[in-house]
């Protein structure tokens, strides 16, 4: 369906474009613009600002609407399938005859700058450009391109026509009467067939244009049902029919019985009607003051395609250097993709500018952690670059993304502090805390969404870690199935603690039951549990809060803050007491693994374990490390730093095995007993070994000593295996019943029995 054949009108007056408008035609429609579909966006932004021009001048000349259809401020779109043509109509200012020439034949020349400049004394008005180098982007998808307009100061009606070949033609048009406005026919290249559908030209209206400030209808077909009499050929069809099913009773049936009701069926046909296209408002122009949540709520679920109500949202207008409107949602849920590929991940932000919307790929209006927010950011001020497409880089991006970072912040800040009142309520009040003490918060919903993006924003976003640090949450010792904040964690510190301390493992129930928090416990210390595998690294990022440093209980030198004068002798005499014994357990140990025995001061009821240097990676860090898949022995062999045995000076077992190496140092069982015991605590304290199979041979020869199994005992062979089984004998095969044989007779003669 090829429309490279059309001519211009007969009696047209024919021009060349310009030498420039010539070259960049080719760029514009073959390199500018790496989307077709964008086309229709560009002649709908057109469109509303010729009608933006009108509703202004009819400010201060209401006659300049007309009147009829005139006063329909709206944009309609049309397709012919037959012929190959997608019409868009508006009731805007239109173009006289020399507009036609000047703004369609000379390249980003734009009507609206010579507007605004006529309307200098007027109100605000910001028009994105008409007919500027935004109209040439339908030759992406035309073959042929027809432009009939009509303007208030021009009494005869015009029709622009090109191939975008080099020339253009404007002539009188003769065809339907617009009033005033534009109407575009493209006549589709053969390859863009699909912007006939109507579904098509649905969906790129609901992307690209949703929330333009004038109606957008569309001419669209739908299927309706509706009775219809029957006509009498299909009664008397219906009569024979029934006639033959007649019986006798019929004559018992009087004629008043008849039903005079006429006969309808059923039938469905086709029907054609205009169709808004963008129901939904752009509330974000308006004062959050005057619009509800209900209205929030309706237009989240349309923006967002969701049929759930967000968590949180924020509406505000940002002035000064860069001004916007903007309004911020938090989902309920998090997207099952979330953190696949994340840092190539574009933001859920839809940039708008003027209402039209531009992208909502843009990497520089949200960090990477904060890409789980959905909403929009309208700009009158943007710098766009001349497709519209991308942003030019510009120092307004910067300010932008700042303002943005800051109110998802505090948005996010004002739903913990929400759930955080309805603690404290609950707390004022002990029935009301026993009946909702089990409710979820809203804030404990977001935590279980969109924790681990808060942990990622501590490491990525240095200018605002403390207020990502207010933000975290998680489980203590105290407090196992409640989330807990870092400022309610200092608020319950004991007094004169230092540290904030903290463990991180595999799960809950294994570092409730670890070694390293006996003494913080024993003491009433609160410890915290990081059971995420972010967590770790998001500490590594946060050293300290409030001016509390943080303490891994499992690295060495653990200092709790409140030990008493007594309480240091007793463990400098210890560690002198003890200094021999630590010297011969550490030779025991191998080199290279082991930098040091040491009296450990965090140990109740656990002979010993182990622990790492205070900046090598802990037993947990070392796991993790290790699950990588690209991960760097080189590397690991150096970050895994010394690791440090620490034993417990009160423990039977440890006391039992000083004794024994006191007594004979050279014993090659007592040795192998201290290596057995490093192992096992290595294992406690959450490591793993290079050489399991040596650990296990230890192991099991101590089980054997113990059995009393000697040493060169050896494995039965099979045949010794065979030998010693009992003999069993040999089943009987199983009778069975003898059938006898039925001769004949016997069988008639039972027969005669039955």
């Amino acid at each position: 369906m090829s429309h490279k054949d059309k001519q211009f009108a007969a009696g047209a007056e024919t021009h060349e474009f310009q030498a420039e408008v010539s070259r960049l035609m080719d760029i514009i429609i073959n390199s500018l613009y790496s989307n077709k579909d964008i086309f229709l966006r560009e002649l709908i932004s057109n469109g509303s600002d010729s009608l933006d021009k009108i509703r202004f001048l009819s400010l201060t000349d209401p006659s300049a609407l007309g009147s009829g259809d005139a006063e329909k401020l709206e944009i309609r779109i049309k397709v012919d399938k037959e012929r190959g043509v997608l019409s868009i109509r508006d009731r805007g200012v239109g173009m006289t005859k020399n507009d036609l020439k000047e703004n369609l034949g000379t390249i980003a020349k734009s009507g609206t700058s010579a507007f605004l400049e006529q309307m200098q004394k007027g109100g605000d008005v910001n028009l994105i450009g008409q007919f500027g180098v935004g109209f040439y982007s339908v030759y992406l998808v035309a073959d042929f391109v027809e432009v009939r307009s009509k303007h208030n100061d021009d009494d005869t009606q015009w029709i622009w026509e090109s191939k975008a070949d080099g020339a253009f033609a404007i002539s009188e048009d003769h065809g339907e009467p617009l009033d005033r406005g534009c109407e575009i026919n493209i006549y589709l290249k053969e390859e863009a067939q699909e912007y006939l559908e109507e579904s098509k030209l649905k969906e790129l209206v609901g992307k690209y244009s949703e929330f333009i400030n004038f109606p957008i209808y569309i001419y669209s077909s739908k299927e309706v049902s509706e009775e219809v009499e029957i006509e009498e050929d299909d009664e008397e069809i219906a009569d024979t029919e029934d006639d033959d099913m007649d019986t006798d009773d019929d004559d018992d049936i009087s004629d008043e019985d008849e039903d005079d009701t006429p006969k309808t069926k059923t039938v469905t046909k086709t029907v054609w009607d205009w169709e808004l296209l963008n129901d939904s408002k752009a509330i974000w122009l308006r004062s959050s003051s005057d619009v509800d949540e209900e209205e929030y709520t309706k237009f989240y679920k349309a923006l967002a395609k969701e049929d759930k109500a967000p968590l949180a949202y924020t509406h505000f207008k940002a002035e000064g250097d860069v001004e916007f409107k903007a309004i911020l949602f938090i989902p309920e849920l998090a997207p099952t993709d979330m953190f696949d590929n994340y840092y190539n991940k574009a933001s859920a932000l839809k940039l708008y500018v003027r209402r039209v919307f531009i992208s909502d790929e843009f990497d520089e209006l949200l960090p990477k952690y904060l890409s789980f927010i959905k909403g929009i950011v309208d700009s009158d001020t943007l710098p766009l670059n001349v497709s519209r497409e991308t942003l030019q880089q510009h120092t307004s991006l910067k300010t932008i993304k700042k303002k943005l970072v800051r109110k998802a912040l505090d948005m996010i800040r004002k739903l913990a502090e929400e759930g955080q009142d309805d603690e404290d309520d609950e707390d004022s009040d002990s029935e009301a805390s026993v009946d909702t003490s089990d409710e979820e918060t809203k804030y404990d919903k977001f935590w279980k969404s969109f924790g681990k993006a808060i942990k990622l924003g501590i490491i990525e976003d240095a200018s605002n870690r403390m207020r990502l640090a207010k933000l975290l949450r998680f489980y203590t010792s105290k407090s196992p199935d409640k989330l807990v904040s870092l400022e309610q964690y200092v608020e319950n510190m004991k007094e004169g603690q230092k540290t904030i301390y903290y463990l991180a493992g595999e799960s809950q129930e294994q570092l409730q039951k670890s070694p390293f928090l006996e003494r913080l416990l024993a003491k009433d210390y609160e410890v915290i549990y990081f059971t995420d595998p972010i967590d770790e690294y998001t500490m590594q990022n946060l050293t300290e809060f409030d001016e509390f440093k943080f303490s891994n209980a499992s690295k060495e030198d653990l200092k709790f803050g409140d030990a008493d004068d007594s309480e240091k002798k007793r463990n400098k005499a210890l560690r002198e007491d003890f200094k021999g014994f630590t010297k011969w357990w550490k030779d025991v140990l191998p080199v290279d693994d082991v930098e040091a025995v040491k009296i450990s001061n965090r140990l109740v009821t656990t002979p010993c374990s182990v622990v790492t240097s205070k900046y090598g990676w802990s037993a947990n860090m070392e796991r993790i490390m290790k699950a990588q898949a690209l991960s760097d022995d080189n590397k690991m062999g150096y970050m895994r730093g010394r690791k440090t045995l620490e034993i417990n000076p009160r423990h039977p077992l440890v006391r039992a095995l000083r004794e024994q190496s006191e007594a004979d140092p050279n014993s090659e069982t007592t040795k192998e007993l201290a290596v057995v015991m490093y192992e096992t605590a290595m294992l406690e304290s959450g490591f793993s070994f290079d050489k399991p199979a040596d650990f296990a041979g230890r192991l099991f020869d101590l089980v054997r000593k113990n059995m009393g199994v000697e040493a060169d005992a050896d494995v039965l062979s099979d045949s010794e295996i065979d030998a010693s089984l009992p003999e069993k004998k040999p089943k009987e095969p199983e009778v069975e019943d003898e059938v006898p044989d039925i001769t004949f007779d016997d069988a008639e003669e039972m027969k005669d029995e039955l």
